[in-house]
């Protein structure tokens, strides 16, 4: 990943976990994108974007998020925020993104939220 933006995989019970560090702006996204529909969902598991080191998210960024839904959707996977910060929460708030994406403080949270639905 380029300077301005890092991430970490980590697999839980539920599914990946991806935690961001840093810019997903245009600079970082085709990066990002690649990585994301990279990955091997498999059925009933939960992907969880960990935003909570996110500094800065532009249209790049957020058009990446979606395209994670879209793969994860496609792969019959869940897919949940986890540490959105409120600078970019309230642009989720504005495109409308808040209505689209179940959000939880914390990815252990989201861990336990897809634990419970899926019992």
């Amino acid at each position: 990943m380029t300077k301005n933006l890092t991430l970490h995989t980590r697999t839980t019970t539920a599914g990946p976990v991806i935690e961001f560090a840093g810019e997903l702006d245009h600079h970082t996204a085709p990066e990002v994108r690649d990585a994301l529909l990279g990955l091997n969902l498999r059925p009933g598991q939960q992907l969880v974007l960990d935003l909570t080191e996110i500094t800065f998210c532009d249209s790049s960024g957020i058009s990446v998020l979606i395209a994670a839904r879209n793969h994860a959707l496609a792969c019959d996977a869940s897919i949940a925020l986890a540490g959105v910060p409120e600078r970019v929460a309230r642009i989720f708030r504005i495109v409308g993104l808040d209505h689209v994406f179940p959000t939880h403080r914390t990815a252990q949270a989201a861990e336990d939220a897809w634990r419970i639905a899926s019992e």
